[in-house]
């Protein structure tokens, strides 16, 4: 049961930082284009050029 878990967790961690890297890679991406992002939090939108995004 405990390699199990060891298993899930090494999943979660791997695929928490493909994610990680996928968004910085877009969000490079999005500058060199000049785009933006659109995001919603609690029914508030949100507009925010890539140019402004943290890396």
């Amino acid at each position: 049961m405990e390699k199990v878990d060891l298993k899930h967790k090494e999943l979660v961690q791997k695929i928490e930082k493909g994610l990680d890297l996928t968004f910085k890679k877009l969000v490079k991406s999005k500058r060199q284009t000049g785009g933006s992002f659109v995001f919603s939090k609690n029914g508030v939108i949100k507009k925010i050029k890539a140019e402004d995004m943290e890396d």
